[in-house]
């Protein structure tokens, strides 16, 4: 099994991994000695006959191929940057926006993007957590109208395509990797409100994909994930990616035939799912994943430390045997799971204000919220409380709205009181007390009657 996989990792990433190997900076296999690259690092899909996730991470332009920008005609002029909210849950502020934007989709071609947007956004709540927390989401779609159909690099490396983002196949040399001119990207995502994640779609059923997991400085994005929108696989690497932006998670996989990464000799890494700790360790200094281990994960086994990770063979430990991190295809393990829920409430927040807060509301108003409903297997909702000037109103538990003259009898002083709803997330999928106390929000209310 070992020796299958081995082989499946090493075949075709030959050349990126003669000039990679780096990790992000502050991750485990970042090398302090390697000269600094001009360009941007993105990670490299794993093979598309293998199981691995990714292959590592190499040093691109930022600008792709810095092919010309493309000239369009009035009608495709009209319909080039036009953004569509493909799926509405609320407030940009309160919910967490990704932007979808293709590329090598003709004015003609634009419903085939906006059909393979939504395949997208199907595959991704698909897999836990985003089945559970799919109401956290807002969705984009920003249209880029291409001169021609598909993208460069397919069917072959000499294939040439006059496209809106420059995608391209066979970048740095790996034919799975598909690269984009950053800047023409950002160009469109700027004309979506907001761009918490980014996700570009080729017209393409080639497999392939990349990851950009540097926050954008400009527009506050916490990464772009590239995808092929007619392959099922590199739907997997876009969500392995966004382990990386929104989980802030490493990989799970490691490089068991290139030298140099036999064993980890470094200092304890910052990443939550890699150690340099046995599971007794782990459990006796309360460190990184301490409180899953024995549990059943989602991906299969037991929570423990498993041998190999971060890309090196020995040295590092990984939770599970196979997680998403590592393997294309399985869910998340439970830490990994932990982990991106802490990403979504980074981004979104769980109690929106529908009636205005910065008003007094009388006898005939209602106090409104949004909260938002969660999707998952379990039934489990939010908990949502009401407290006035501090003081519970049990009889009020999980309602979203309140009219204040159900509080009269509270307020026949004439005074100002604080009406306020509180949303709490008590998930049994977090354990960490620190990320639990940022699973809650509340909206208050001045009211006077």
């Amino acid at each position: 099994m070992r020796s299958a996989r081995r082989g499946a990792m090493v075949a075709g990433v030959a050349v990126a991994l003669a000039a990679v190997l780096a990790a992000a900076p502050g991750s485990a296999a970042a090398d302090p000695t390697a000269p600094p690259t001009a360009g941007v690092e993105v990670e490299i899909p794993g093979p598309e006959h293998g199981t691995l996730a990714g292959s590592g991470h190499t040093q691109v332009p930022s600008e792709g191929r810095n092919q010309p920008a493309s000239r369009l005609s009035v009608t495709e002029v009209v319909a080039d940057g036009e953004v569509a909210k493909m799926v509405d849950n609320g407030p940009t502020g309160d919910r967490l926006d990704i932007v979808v934007v293709g590329d090598g989709y003709t004015v003609a071609e634009l419903p085939r993007f906006h059909a393979d947007a939504q395949q997208k956004w199907a595959e991704l709540t698909a897999v836990e957590p985003y089945t559970t927390y799919r109401n956290l989401f807002n969705v984009w779609t920003v249209d880029a109208v291409s001169n021609q159909s598909g993208v460069s690099g397919d069917p072959s490396a000499d294939t040439l395509r006059d496209t809106a983002l420059g995608s391209y196949f066979w970048c740095d040399g790996i034919e799975r990797l598909l690269c984009i001119d950053q800047d023409k990207v950002d160009g469109y995502v700027a004309k979506a409100p907001e761009a918490d994640l980014v996700l570009v779609l080729a017209n393409s059923t080639k497999y392939g994909g990349a990851g950009y997991n540097e926050r954008s400085e400009t527009l506050g994005y916490e990464g772009i994930s590239t995808a092929s929108a007619g392959n099922e696989k590199s739907g997997q690497v876009a969500i392995h990616e966004t382990g990386h932006s929104l989980g802030k998670l490493a990989d799970e996989y490691f490089y068991a035939d290139y030298p140099g990464y036999e064993r980890y000799e470094g200092p304890e890494p910052a990443d939550s799912n890699i150690t340099t700790f046995t599971s007794d360790e782990l459990a006796d200094q309360g460190a990184k994943w301490h409180r899953w281990l024995g549990e059943q994960s989602p991906d299969g086994g037991t929570v423990g430390a498993y041998e190999g990770g971060g890309y090196y063979v020995a040295g590092l430990r990984r939770p599970t045997e196979n997680s998403l991190m590592r393997t294309l295809g399985k869910p998340f393990n439970l830490p990994g799971a932990e982990a991106m829920i802490a990403g979504f409430y980074r981004e979104a927040r769980i109690a929106s204000p529908v009636t205005a807060t910065d008003r007094t509301l009388r006898r005939g108003d209602t106090a409104k919220a949004l909260v938002p409903r969660l999707t998952g297997a379990d039934g489990r909702q939010l908990t949502i409380r009401w407290y006035l000037d501090g003081r519970e109103l049990k009889s009020l538990a999980g309602r979203t709205d309140v009219r204040v003259s159900d509080l009269t009898l509270r307020l026949l002083d004439l005074r100002t009181h604080k009406l306020s709803l509180t949303a709490e997330d008590r998930s049994p999928s977090v354990r960490d007390r620190a990320v639990a106390r940022t699973m809650r929000s509340t909206v208050s209310w001045t009211v006077r009657f």
